[in-house]
């Protein structure tokens, strides 16, 4: 079987298929669009809105790509389609970036949809689009690869998204979305740096506001780290799970 056209046929299957499930909806859409509006609405002044916005757009990344992957791997288990995956002559490198290729785009739409609300509110002229987009889209693979992770080990779309949001609402305060690293207390500080949300947060925010922790080609080269790490990691857990 050719690569490119398995590749493909993976991809299309999960975007039609999988994009407007009520989980994904409910998870992957609803929930980051609402907590943007509501911060963008209770925001005062220009200031206020473009601190906020690096967040909200990693925050919608966040959600939107582990979303898509515990709604696509779970329902695959139990209709036993990913069992077939697994048996097609495929190596499991090109099913992994398959699987994740859809979430990240679903997930890279989805971090600038904050940003077309917050454009009604303040100019946005001064943004560093190309390091912005740099930083969605690492955010978005690193996301994705955590998302398969934890599905991967689920067996229904309830306890993937249960396990996905033990990650992700520590994330939310650790990862300097709404709070700033600094300001958070000294035992916690250590754990934020562990995390790859950090980094790709402070690249976004550098790249919005001016004001970063880190230097950008730092931020690139741990988010970097995480993704390598964590695409092994889908591999190993993969072939532990059902390849003997």
């Amino acid at each position: 079987m050719d690569t490119a056209i398995a590749f493909w046929s993976i991809l299309k299957k999960d975007m039609t298929t999988y994009y407007f499930k009520p989980p994904n909806i409910s998870w992957g859409i609803l929930f980051p669009l609402s907590w943007a509006l509501m911060q963008l609405i209770r925001s005062k002044g220009s200031v206020g809105i473009e601190e906020l916005l690096p967040g909200l757009m990693a925050m919608s990344v966040l959600f939107g790509t582990t979303s898509m992957l515990a709604v696509t791997v779970t329902f695959e288990k139990r209709s036993r389609s990913f069992d077939r995956l697994l048996v097609a002559p495929i190596g499991i490198g090109t099913l992994v970036f398959a699987k994740i290729f859809g979430a990240v785009l679903f997930g890279f739409i989805n971090a600038f949809i904050p940003v077309a609300f917050a454009a009604f509110f303040v100019p946005l002229n001064g943004i560093d689009k190309g390091t912005a987009v740099a930083g969605v889209f690492l955010i978005a693979v690193a996301s994705a690869l955590l998302g398969l992770f934890i599905a991967v080990s689920a067996k229904e779309v309830f306890e993937a998204q249960t396990l996905s949001n033990f990650f992700r609402f520590p994330m939310l305060f650790l990862c300097g979305l709404f709070i700033p690293v600094d300001m958070l207390p000294g035992v916690l500080k250590p754990l934020s740096y562990c995390l790859p949300l950090t980094y790709g947060t402070d690249l976004i925010r550098g790249a919005v506001t001016g004001n970063s922790a880190f230097h950008p080609l730092l931020n690139v080269f741990i988010l970097f780290l995480f993704t390598v790490t964590l695409f092994f990691l889908c591999r190993r857990s993969i072939r532990k799970n059902w390849i003997l």
